[in-house]
């Protein structure tokens, strides 16, 4: 493959959309309330849409008659390079949000690099993707102030998910190969630079929901090179179901 780095960088962006998207779709039917439970499906669905503009690029890189839907759907669990934040469980609605707001900080800040990219085709999604995601983190940030400045058992849960998934935010910061070629490159982000404006974002957020910002400096990572958590395997048996046991169907 001539632009083997290119279509790895691309896999780094789309699986994190395409994992926390099927993440979200476990939800529909089962939000909290009717509204949120909409609100949620419909991130998903954003997610999904960037996730097909990302794969049809990479099936053009790929050149070897593989689909976007290949791409997405017949992969094996060490092929994938989500962040481990993503595959998070919906534990309950503060995880939920909590997982989505860690998230939707760095995609954000992510993107708005992204549109600076050499690559006009990166750069173009990026533009159509950037509107999108600053509704989800407006969306994620509002949740997290009303469920940690709320009644106090709102408040213990939003904490304990914080808590427990901020092991998981300092992997969004590692490079891989990849990233750094293609961000020495000018068509990738420099994602390290990204780290400080993002924790003292998220910190202001936490503060202002009346969260206390956790100390611990232990910090999970594998994702990016295809080790992943316990959870990964059972997220792809349902998203890969269909195309597997249907194969070369088209959707």
């Amino acid at each position: 493959m001539k632009n083997e780095n290119l279509y790895n960088y691309i896999l780094g962006i789309a699986d994190n959309s395409l994992i926390l998207g099927q993440r979200l779709g476990e939800l529909c039917g089962h939000g909290p309330s009717l509204e949120t439970d909409i609100a949620c499906t419909n991130i998903s669905l954003d997610l999904f849409g960037q996730v097909r503009s990302y794969f049809q690029y990479a099936s053009k890189i790929a050149e070897d008659g593989r689909t976007e839907d290949d791409i997405a759907m017949l992969r094996k669990e060490r092929d994938y390079k989500n962040v481990l934040l993503v595959e998070q469980p919906n534990t309950n609605f503060a995880y939920t949000i909590g997982r989505q707001f860690l998230f939707d900080a760095y995609h954000l800040m992510f993107l708005k690099a992204l549109q600076k990219s050499a690559d006009l085709t990166l750069s173009a999604i990026a533009d159509k993707s950037v509107k999108e995601v600053s509704y989800h983190e407006r969306f994620s940030s509002d949740w997290i102030k009303r469920l940690g400045d709320g009644t106090d058992e709102s408040h213990e849960k939003m904490q304990d998910a914080i808590n427990d998934l901020w092991t998981y935010t300092d992997e969004l910061f590692h490079q891989t190969e990849a990233d750094k070629i293609m961000a020495t490159e000018g068509v990738g982000v420099d994602v390290p630079e990204l780290k400080t404006a993002y924790y003292n974002y998220v910190n202001e957020i936490l503060t202002e929901a009346t969260l206390e910002i956790p100390e611990s400096k232990y910090f999970q990572k594998g994702g990016k090179q295809g080790i992943h958590t316990e959870h990964l395997g059972y997220i792809l048996a349902e998203l890969q179901y269909m195309q597997r046991t249907y194969p070369n169907m088209e959707w």
